[in-house]
């Protein structure tokens, strides 16, 4: 398939993932009943149904295609084709009513991304990108943002829902909240990959992502002339649970930060509560 023949899935994803969104927007702020897959993983009722949507929409438009999804597993017969589907990336803030969440969806021929969608109902936004062919956001093209230095960006990144206790990341927030204008927190991966791409962020990091939650975002990072890199600046793979995300400028100050965290390197202690009490 070439660069030209991915074209013709973008629209037809577009409409999916909107669809989509449609549906989770039927359920968003009502009382939805949350079940817990994990220790702290939310699924809702709107998470399986869109889906159950998408799955659908795929099989009876491209019925020879896999699809991997974030509820259901692989479906795998071997094709050449293979969607990565995040039906609702956000589901915990979903649930709660925070207005932070989208679908997601991400076509791989012979596991190179060819085309991507994000679609966040609650504004109406779709990220669309297609290999070699750029990025846009509602149809009007996008880029990164110009930002030249760590010290002047506003990052983004994520923590698990689970095993929060046996995750790192709160040291490298705490050291990049240090050398940076600002880090958020929002809590959908996509979404933060999506604002990397236009501008809105400067750069993400996130351990431990899945193929869902990254297919889509990044491909929008690089067609959106961004860089995306494993945690030590190798290619980004997308089963390599390291994903780092910038406008490019600031990558390589990012990856400096990171190798002096995994280090022990220059750590700033966190405040003592106890003293600021005092004070």
């Amino acid at each position: 398939m070439t660069s030209t023949d991915s074209f013709i899935y973008l629209p037809a994803m577009g409409a999916i993932a909107r669809e989509a969104g449609a549906l989770l927007m039927q359920y968003f702020d009502q009382n939805i009943k949350i079940e817990y897959k994990g220790e702290a993983d939310l699924v809702t009722v709107a998470d399986r149904k869109s889906e159950a949507l998408i799955r659908e929409r795929i099989r009876e438009t491209w019925p020879g295609h896999d699809v991997m999804g974030e509820e259901e597993g692989l479906r795998d017969t071997g094709s050449e084709y293979r969607w990565y589907v995040d039906p609702l990336d956000g589901t915990t803030n979903f649930a709660h009513g925070f207005p932070v969440f989208c679908v997601s969806m991400a076509l791989q021929h012979k596991s190179e991304t060819v085309a991507g969608v994000c679609y966040d109902p609650t504004r109406d936004e779709l990220f669309a990108a297609e290999r070699g062919k750029g990025a846009s956001l509602n149809d009007r093209a996008i880029q990164v943002s110009k930002t030249p230095k760590l010290a002047q960006s506003l990052l983004g990144t994520g923590f698990p829902s689970h095993k929060r206790h046996k995750n790192p990341n709160i040291y490298f927030y705490h050291q990049l909240t240090l050398r940076s204008h600002g880090v958020r927190r929002a809590g959908s991966a996509a979404l933060d990959l999506c604002y990397v791409a236009c501008g809105r962020l400067d750069g993400f990091w996130e351990f431990n992502l899945n193929p869902w939650d990254t297919a889509a975002g990044v491909l929008l990072v690089e067609e959106a002339r961004g860089r995306v890199s494993d945690f030590h600046g190798g290619p980004f793979q997308m089963h390599s649970r390291e994903t780092v995300a910038s406008n490019g400028l600031i990558h390589d100050a990012l990856l400096h930060e990171f190798e002096q965290i995994f280090a022990g390197r220059e750590l700033e202690p966190l405040a003592d509560p106890r003293e600021y009490v005092k004070k």
